[in-house]
């Protein structure tokens, strides 16, 4: 195990009716007028929008408001949120919503405190230092943003969809009901299932040594994905299973599985040229290009595929043959991702093969590899897309 540092401050309030904390949520943790930001109106339709603001109102907290946010958050919706922001006062920044709106609320809260363009911190030319406090109230249980120091950002000037990451833009607070997650449709909580597991999945293809625990909690947060999410498809209204997603999503990207660890991170970065491209849902991305990354680098490095196989998917392990044992833990999850309705093939994302050669430039600008279980050249890249671009 490597050494490492942890922090994870954020206080969570969880279960039904946790959506009434809001508003003394926000003064605990210093606020009096906050932007309310948020999608493209769902929250309205479903009631978690008059919740929160009956939540605002009855600790007297002043608000403003900025809606709009699409998923991938596009960077000038940032820039118009630090503007409202700093005109209107706003000492605390409430995303209500998903990954993207948290993602963009966390742009939002580091770009106040900048003198600079916040889009210098995606384009590594600038470090977050400072950032105005951020709380949430998920909607949705797939990015982890929730619990996490990460945001990502399309950057709609070069195309790129990249990530920043700063404990000061980790959520001081966040509101977790699973009842808000009822009315997802079928594909979103699938595809925010898919994007869970696949966190996991970053941290456990790992070259280092000795990180038994780690393990442990990977394989166990991914079982229980692979459990309920099932459950949750068959029956909407199952709160147990709606709440144990939720759980695990904040599990998967807040670190606790990944400290001590070398992670990958080779398919998310993959996946976010598809996504910056042909705006393509994130978990449906995910679902196209993990299985095809796992099938190409298990060959050159089969050793995590084996424990993959038997402790996540229950597969016997063939002592004699143990790579067909790791072949056979892919084609379980190739068939899980199909059982709960994800693409596996470009074109039922809408991607094209001829469009492959953008994708790989753009992905390797500034760098010679990608991923670490496997470093991947341009023409690795290239082989993987390919071997889901539709002929």
């Amino acid at each position: 195990m490597d050494n490492f540092s942890f922090y994870s401050p954020t206080y969570f309030e969880f279960g039904r009716e946790a959506e009434k904390k809001t508003g003394e949520l926000i003064r605990r943790f210093g606020g009096s007028k906050v932007l309310l930001h948020y999608g493209g109106g769902s929250i309205k339709k479903n009631g978690v929008y008059g919740k929160v603001i009956a939540a605002l109102t009855s600790a007297d907290i002043k608000f403003t408001e900025l809606g709009g946010v699409v998923p991938n958050p596009r960077s000038s919706l940032v820039r118009e949120g630090i503007d409202i922001a700093r005109s209107e006062g706003v000492d605390l920044i409430l995303a209500v919503g998903g990954g993207s709106v948290i993602d963009s609320a966390k742009a939002i809260a580091a770009g106040v405190k900048y003198d600079g363009d916040f889009i210098d911190f995606y384009r590594g030319k600038a470090k977050i230092e400072d950032a105005l406090p951020v709380g949430t109230v998920l909607t949705i249980a797939a990015a982890g943003s929730e619990g996490s120091p990460n945001a990502v950002i399309t950057d709609e000037e070069t195309g790129k969809k990249k990530g920043a990451r700063s404990d000061h833009i980790r959520p001081k607070f966040s509101v977790m009901n699973p009842e808000f997650t009822l009315t997802l449709p079928p594909y979103q909580t699938a595809a925010g299932a898919t994007d869970i597991f696949i966190h996991v999945c970053e941290r456990y293809f790992s070259n280092t040594p000795e990180v038994v625990i780690t393990d442990r909690l990977c394989e166990s947060v991914m079982k229980t994905i692979i459990y309920e999410t099932p459950r949750v498809l068959r029956d909407p209204d199952n709160y147990g299973a709606r709440a144990n997603i939720m759980w695990a999503g904040m599990i998967a990207h807040n670190n606790i599985c990944g400290v001590g660890r070398e992670q990958d991170w080779g398919s998310h970065h993959m996946e976010h040229e598809l996504s910056a491209l042909y705006d393509v849902t994130h978990g449906a991305g995910l679902a196209v290009i993990v299985p095809a990354w796992m099938r190409y680098v298990m060959e050159r490095h089969p050793e995590k595929f084996v424990p993959f196989a038997t402790e996540v998917w229950g597969v016997p392990l063939d002592m004699i043959n143990p790579i067909e044992t790791a072949m056979i833990g892919i084609e379980r999850f190739e068939g899980f991702l199909k059982q709960i309705g994800m693409p596996s093939k470009f074109s039922e994302i809408g991607a094209r093969k001829e469009d492959i050669p953008k994708m790989v430039d753009k992905l390797f600008a500034g760098s010679e590899t990608e991923g670490n279980y496997v470093k991947l050249s341009k023409e690795d890249v290239t082989k993987i897309y390919e071997s889901v671009a539709d002929v």
